[in-house]
């Protein structure tokens, strides 16, 4: 049976959307909450476009939201010609969204600024971890992404055949060291605390801990489940045999491990192939044996 991937996709993202967009939009709204009060009167630099523009603003007196402004259009231009759109449409949202509450909520972060002044700028970072982890959080959780440098993650996934995981953790931590070279060490210690409670919180809101989950599927439709893991999330997954404790019923079983990012999309997609479908999901703290696209050839081994 051929499916309709795209029918799926469109289903899933369609579910909730008004919910779903508010969500994000608040999500955007905090985060940009978090930039105009916290990290750029800072100079706290933890990665992606906001730590670029802190850093060129230093460099070359460059208006920061400016910057933001131009190389978010500059990223959703290119990545237009290089990616699929529904690589693009999520993450464009936030993206034109992010500057915007920039510019928007800077005259509240000037008043706000006055009253809620840290002078220990480690609290500085906690609080900004929580903001920031929060914000990102829910923007995960509603299935929408942060657009921006993730544009350029996946071009980097998809022309380099590495993983956006580790491309965004690699881009992430020259620009942190960047930001130490620019300012001082001790910027480096306060991004590294933002950046890793930050993430603490998003896995904990999204799912769990790990960066993968594992799941294990018993449905009907396995082909057609399988059909949807391989061509749309082009990952491999393992066909396990299995035998009923109870009825003795021998059948199939469904292996597969799933980006945390691609949570929502994969267990909602899978729903929609067969609504009866059983789950179970697990973390997943390692993946090894090649990229996404070759570990397809480990299929039924």
């Amino acid at each position: 049976m051929n499916l309709d991937l795209n029918k799926i996709i469109d289903t899933v993202n369609s579910k909730n959307l008004f919910l779903r967009l508010v969500i994000t939009i608040i999500g955007a709204f905090l985060l940009a909450i978090n930039y105009n009060l916290f990290l750029e009167p800072n100079n706290l630099v933890i990665g992606g476009l906001s730590g670029l523009a802190i850093l060129f603003k230093k460099l070359f007196s460059w208006n920061a939201t400016i910057f933001i402004y131009v190389a978010t259009a500059l990223l959703i231009v290119i990545g237009l010609f290089l990616l699929e759109k529904k690589d693009i449409f999520k993450g464009m949202f936030v993206s034109l969204l992010y500057p915007f509450f920039i510019t928007f909520t800077l005259p509240l972060c000037n008043i706000i600024g006055k009253y809620l002044e840290f002078k220990d700028t480690v609290l500085v970072a906690l609080v900004s971890s929580i903001l920031f982890g929060f914000a990102n959080g829910i923007i995960y959780k509603a299935g929408f992404n942060t657009g921006g440098s993730d544009v350029l993650m996946k071009i980097i996934n998809k022309y380099g055949k590495i993983p956006e995981g580790r491309a965004t953790f690699i881009m992430n931590i020259i620009i942190v060291i960047a930001g130490g070279f620019v300012f001082n060490i001790n910027n480096v210690a306060y991004s590294a605390i933002i950046l890793y409670l930050s993430s603490i919180i998003i896995d904990k809101m999204l799912i769990g801990v790990s960066t993968t989950k594992l799941f294990y599927i018993k449905t009907t439709k396995i082909d057609e489940v399988k059909q949807f893991i391989i061509k749309e999330l082009k990952t491999g997954v393992t066909v396990i045999n299995v035998e009923g404790g109870y009825s003795s019923k021998k059948g199939k079983m469904l292996m597969c491990a799933v980006d945390n990012k691609d949570y929502y999309l994969f267990k909602e997609s899978v729903l929609e192939i067969d609504p009866k479908a059983f789950f179970i999901i697990d973390d997943c703290y390692e993946v090894t044996g090649g990229f996404k696209r070759e570990r397809i050839n480990l299929i039924e081994r």
